[in-house]
C-alpha cells in the first residue's frame, strides 16, 4: 500500500524518545557484589519511579572501567548514540563507577557529552531511588 505509515524507532519523535531508555550494566569480575542483574533491578526500579521504559540495555561482563578498548557494550552505545538510530532519551547506569572508572576523567565527561549532544540524558547514580530522571 503506498499509503501506509511506517514508523521507523531509528526516528522517534524527541516526544516518544523521551519516556525511553536504555541501560548500561557492567562488571569486572564475577567476584562483585553488584552483579549484573542486581544493577538491573535497581534500574528498572529507578526507572518504573520516574515513568521511563527500558527499550534496550548494554552490557559488559567482566571488562575493566579503566578503558573502553574490550566494552562492545559502552562501544555500542556510543556508536547508536553518534549515528542517531538511540530510541531512547535517557542512559540508565547503577552508577558512575559502573560507567566509566578512567585514568583520565575527560573521557569519561566526553562519552557523557556525546551523550548530551544528541539529546540523551545519563542521569547519576539510580541506586538512589530518590533521585529523578529531570
Amino acid at each position: 500500500m503506498a499509503n501506509e505509515l511506517i514508523v521507523r524507532k531509528d526516528r522517534l519523535p524527541l516526544s516518544q524518545k523521551i519516556c525511553r531508555a536504555a541501560q548500561y550494566v557492567r562488571m569486572s569480575t564475577d567476584l562483585q557484589k553488584y552483579s549484573i542483574e542486581n544493577q538491573a533491578v535497581v534500574i528498572a526500579t529507578f526507572a518504573q519511579l520516574n515513568k521511563l521504559t527500558i527499550v534496550r540495555t548494554y552490557r559488559d561482563e567482566g571488562e575493566s572501567g579503566l578503558q573502553i578498548k574490550n566494552r562492545m557494550g559502552l562501544t555500542q552505545l556510543i556508536k547508536d548514540v553518534q549515528s542517531g538510530s538511540a530510541d531512547f532519551g535517557h542512559v540508565l547506569v547503577f552508577d558512575v563507577s559502573r560507567w566509566a572508572r578512567f585514568q583520565d576523567v575527560d573521557e569519561s565527561a566526553h562519552y557523557e557529552f556525546i551523550c548530551k549532544q544528541a539529546g540523551i540524558k545519563v542521569p547519576s547514580a539510580p541506586s538512589n531511588s530518590t533521585t529523578t530522571a529531570a
